[in-house]
């Protein structure tokens, strides 16, 4: 199980990290776009388009590093009512609903990118882009956001049949740590 949660711990890290080179990539061509409209009078024509694919694919791929890192938004008002055993439960339920939601969206983003790939969609805008290519993002970031709701869920079953929890800083169990 350990080998699991680390190979899932590192896929998720890679997806940040993929988001991070979207991130620096989408700046770089509106930067560009800046520079060859201020400086030049010219247009890229993609920018727009593309720094929209980017956006699109960072968001997906960060799904399941960021939470890996606690950063989704939480409601922790029952966690705060609730310790020990009571709280993992809860946590394991919470977890468990997020890797059904994230499996379906998986299948469903799946879908969507199967469905470009049959019929060689092609984008509207001046590039014509095969549209699978950035469509291709969606299933895979979901995937990594399934992989990693199991991972959590594994992690709390272990703490629900072992340790009780009650020894972690109420601030850490709170924020979900």
């Amino acid at each position: 199980m350990e080998k699991l949660l680390r190979w899932s711990d590192r896929i998720a890290s890679l997806g940040g990290a993929l988001s991070g080179v979207g991130i620096c990539l989408g700046v770089l061509l509106v930067t560009v776009e800046i520079v060859m409209r201020t400086f030049f009078s010219k247009t890229l024509y993609i920018t727009e388009e593309y720094t929209g694919y980017l956006m699109t694919g960072l968001t997906f791929l960060a799904l399941g590093y960021t939470l890996r890192e606690k950063g989704h938004i939480r409601m922790t008002f029952l966690h705060t009512v609730l310790h020990g055993k009571k709280r993992l439960l809860l946590e394991a339920l919470c977890l468990l609903t997020g890797l059904v939601f994230t499996l379906l969206m998986t299948w469903t983003t799946s879908l969507f990118f199967w469905d470009s790939v049959a019929y060689g969609s092609r984008s509207m805008q001046i590039s014509e882009t095969y549209l699978a290519i950035p469509q291709f993002f969606l299933p895979l970031g979901s995937g990594i956001f399934a992989l990693q709701f199991f991972a959590e869920f594994l992690r709390t079953l272990a703490g629900l049949f072992g340790d009780s929890g009650e020894d972690l800083p109420e601030e850490a169990v709170t924020l979900g740590r």
